[in-house]
């Protein structure tokens, strides 16, 4: 382990000259941009862990219909604002065989991936009524949907849902839904940066209170069917992907392609926006809107004003993937189980050499091996705990970040550590260990 542990000087140098006042504080793609350096600076290869993209090739079946599509002419067309026909047709196919849900095709619009859609979402549910302020975030979370809704000006309200699972949600969700402020409700399951899954009952609470109090419901399924506790591939057989479309009738989905197809590189995901909602008119959506029925805002108002559509390509190739797996020709999950295998492998090692898992429990039962895992190493602050990693060439972000309530954890992404990495991540963390006894740091 030549060069191990990296001076902390050089890193805090590397640090200041990127603008990063702390990495421990920083975003996901700081991480990244400061990462990046140290490895030019010291030709160490790190173990990254802080950003959640694919680690595994795109399957051919997109490949192979946006290839046939671009010789076929579609680059020099404009495609439709609200997605072509094949595509929309599959995204509702998709829903009904996966989700047990029925969605018109009108309402399956494609966005240039997930991250489109929820801005997307804010644009039109936070502004349906002037009355309302803004979105709960049901945390932790994905960072970058508040800078969303800060970039928009929308107010937002959070709380960390670990310690009020089950029936305790109910009270919890509701002394935040009760002031009649709150427009749109956001979560994802399972869930970016801890890896729960919401379960029925929680699902259920969320729909309920969301219809006493007019809610729009946003559902993140960034990572479709990767609790992998069951099998939710298998189409239009139970077990189905939990959703709270089961449990209201005014929602929008938000699926991508970036996981479960590997496809991040690509930009495109779909927003699914219930038949109920896409027709229920809001008279103040006239306020930016040339109608007040939310689904033509959504599509010839919001997404129009953000781009002139999803590139004409990829939405063959999203649609060739998706009749693939609705047909039951290719079953994704088959290629996405690598995730699972890597994190119990890799939670084991950092078990073994003092860490702790933050997020340990599914309310109930074990948390699932998946995309990523939370850790903390008693004595240690999340943010001195980045610092201290990135010594030793291993790379996360901080869980406060998500709006965690967990300030000395750490979230770790199994997608970019490959397997022959492993015997590396043990060294280095048999050596953080040795450095950092224990019983030093309490």
């Amino acid at each position: 382990m030549n060069g191990i542990p990296i001076s902390p000087e050089l890193i805090k140098s590397l640090a200041n000259t990127s603008g990063i006042p702390s990495p421990g504080a920083s975003s996901i793609r700081e991480i990244v941009h400061l990462v990046n350096k140290i490895e030019e600076k010291t030709g160490i290869k790190f173990i990254r862990m802080e950003m959640g993209v694919p680690g595994l090739p795109a399957s051919s079946i997109g490949i192979e219909a946006e290839i046939a599509a671009l010789k076929n002419g579609v680059a020099s067309i404009y495609p439709d604002i609200s997605g072509i026909d094949l595509l929309k047709n599959e995204a509702s196919r998709f829903i009904k065989l996966f989700l047990d849900i029925e969605i018109d095709p009108k309402g399956c619009i494609p966005t240039v991936g997930s991250m489109m859609g929820a801005m997307v979402s804010f644009l039109v549910a936070n502004r349906n009524d002037r009355t309302k302020e803004g979105t709960l975030f049901i945390d932790p979370g994905f960072p970058v949907q508040k800078q969303q809704v800060k970039m928009l000006g929308h107010d937002y309200s959070s709380f960390d849902i670990y310690n009020f699972r089950g029936k305790k949600l109910k009270d919890k969700l509701e002394s935040h839904l009760r002031s009649g402020k709150i427009s749109s409700l956001l979560f994802s399951n399972p869930n970016n940066p801890s890896w729960i899954c919401l379960t029925e009952e929680e699902l259920g609470i969320i729909g309920e209170l969301s219809k006493r109090y007019d809610v729009i419901v946003i559902e993140d399924l960034a990572y479709f069917g990767m609790d992998f506790r069951k099998d939710y591939s298998n189409p239009g057989s139970s077990p189905f992907q939990p959703t709270v479309a089961h449990y209201t009738d005014e929602y929008i989905m938000l699926i991508s392609s970036s996981k479960i197809f590997s496809y991040a590189g690509q930009r495109i995901g779909i927003m699914a926006i219930s038949d109920q909602l896409f027709e229920r008119s809001y008279p103040d959506l006239l306020r930016y809107y040339s109608t007040d029925k939310f689904g033509h805002s959504a599509i010839f108002g919001a997404l129009y004003g953000l781009s002139a559509g999803v590139s004409h390509s990829v939405q063959y190739g999203l649609a060739a993937l998706l009749k693939a797996v609705n047909d039951g020709t290719y079953k994704y999950r088959d290629d996405v189980l690598e995730y699972g295998v890597k994190a119990r492998e890799m939670k084991r090692m950092f078990i073994l050499n003092g860490f702790q898992i933050v997020y340990d429990r599914d309310h109930d039962e074990p948390l699932a091996d998946g995309f990523y895992f939370t850790i903390a190493y008693p004595g240690m602050s999340g943010d001195q705990l980045i610092e201290q990693l990135l010594c030793y060439g291993i790379s996360a972000i901080s869980l406060v970040t998500t709006g965690s309530e967990r300030p000395d954890g750490l979230r770790a992404c199994v997608s970019l550590v490959p397997r022959e990495q492993f015997g590396e991540l043990e060294l280095r963390l048999k050596k953080f260990s040795k450095d950092h006894p224990i019983e030093k740091n309490l």
